[in-house]
């Protein structure tokens, strides 16, 4: 049997004894996720079971993946920005002593991406 029904703004096709909802990415240009995005994909589908299928469902578990991306990445640059200033990290460091300019450099990413 191949019989199509409507319910609740999904269509839905019966396959042997279940109805299997018909999922489309109409509209959403796949963009690839990052670190953040890969990470709250896999504590939504984890932590947040109920929400995870909800916003697949309902078609926006991708774009909400994104959002939570570019908000990560701003903000990791917004902190990297203030904590490089805060631990003194010049043009001046960088020329005259590379590697521990690259070391604090890491530090401040090390804990920018902790506190996101």
């Amino acid at each position: 049997m191949n019989e199509v029904r409507e319910m609740n703004e999904l269509t839905y096709r019966q396959r042997g004894d279940y109805l299997l909802p018909e999922l489309s990415m109409d509209g959403l240009e796949m963009q690839t996720l990052g670190k953040y995005g890969l990470l709250r994909r896999k504590y939504l589908r984890e932590q947040r079971p109920v929400l995870w299928t909800s916003l697949s469902v309902n078609g926006q578990l991708n774009k909400h993946l994104l959002e939570v991306e570019a908000e990560a990445n701003r903000r990791l640059e917004q902190l990297m920005s203030e904590m490089s200033v805060k631990a003194g990290l010049t043009e001046e460091l960088k020329a005259q002593n590379p590697l521990k300019w690259v070391g604090l450099m890491n530090v401040c990413k090390a804990q920018a991406e902790e506190i996101i």
